[in-house]
């Protein structure tokens, strides 16, 4: 599969970009252990443009994980558009625009999957953005917004309309939010349409590589992008089967990653997510109280020593 001049090969398998989850050390992880392709968190077109520190700095990419993509989100056209500009600069592979974000605090605004009720702006931006750049822009959205309103087939042939190079889907409408089950069959459908000539991307409810390897086989999909099944699982892409050692192993390199590339408070709030998420300690026996305390630990050692613990009572 290529997107624009990128060649991520046959059947790749992406990082979805996730607030507080794709922080950098853990796209370094995901790419080591097989992403075909990684996104930074997404970022919001406005604080971009308001030149936001906090915000800027989820621009940061590094070498070592590229492809990258860097997801750009909002409601105002302008705004979309300069935001799009100042990304370039930060050196990304390529530009994703999310429409289809289902959170109350971006598609209540308009934004995100906001999008899906407003399609001659949503296009508009597309359009827009992609005029404005020379980076490859994609796309990633839904369905539709509800059940009565499936657009995702007539959509996908005006984002190819308006220049886009590749589009992801996620198999729900945004009244679903991560609820029920993710409809792969219109996202096939929308592989299948003779019309359609950029890559389709299918995303929801891919919790393993047979998933993916079942989501290709069945719906003929270009690529297969997984999303909340990574939390705390950057050995997900790997079809090697990890030792328990070498994944708490990886999860102090994360956190390590995440205080050298950022600073040891907001590497340690990072990796938390991950930490609090992870299916590693799931056999420890009352692990209620230790979890609250890896939770509330705010410097790396006492972190690392909470970890080493959890290492010791698994292995007895």
């Amino acid at each position: 599969m290529k997107i624009g001049n990128i060649d991520l090969g046959e059947r790749p398998i992406l990082l979805a970009p996730m607030e507080d989850v794709t922080d950098i050390g853990f796209r370094l992880l995901c790419k080591r252990f097989g992403a075909s392709m990684v996104y930074t968190e997404f970022v919001s077109a406005e604080a971009l443009v308001r030149d936001v520190k906090s915000t800027v700095n989820k621009l940061v990419i590094a070498d070592e994980e590229r492809p990258v993509g860097i997801q750009i989100y909002g409601r105002d056209t302008d705004a979309m558009v300069e935001a799009a500009r100042i990304v370039e600069q930060a050196g990304p592979d390529l530009i994703d625009l999310n429409f289809g974000c289902p959170v109350k605090k971006v598609a209540g605004k308009g934004a995100g999957a906001g999008m899906l009720q407003n399609i001659p702006k949503l296009l508009d931006i597309t359009r827009r953005v992609v005029e404005a750049v020379k980076l490859p822009v994609t796309v990633k959205t839904r369905l539709g917004w509800n059940a009565e309103q499936l657009i995702i087939t007539e959509l996908a042939e005006q984002l190819q309309d308006c220049g886009i190079s590749a589009l992801t889907i996620h198999g729900r409408t945004r009244a679903q939010m991560y609820t029920g089950e993710a409809d792969w069959t219109l996202i096939g459908e929308v592989k299948r349409n003779p019309r359609i000539r950029i890559p389709i991307i299918g995303n929801g409810d891919i919790k393993s590589l047979g998933d993916a390897d079942r989501a290709f086989d069945t719906y003929g999909v270009d690529g297969v992008m997984i999303g909340r099944a990574t939390f705390g699982c950057p050995w997900l892409f790997s079809r090697r089967e990890l030792s328990l050692d070498e994944k708490i192993d990886l999860l102090e390199e994360q956190l390590r990653i995440n205080i050298e590339r950022i600073d040891e408070y907001r590497g340690i709030l990072h990796t938390r997510r991950h930490l609090a998420a992870t299916p590693v300690f799931k056999g420890i026996p009352d692990f209620r109280q230790t979890r609250i305390r890896m939770l509330r630990a705010e410097k790396a050692d006492e972190l690392i020593g909470i970890l080493e613990e959890c290492r010791k009572r698994l292995r007895n």
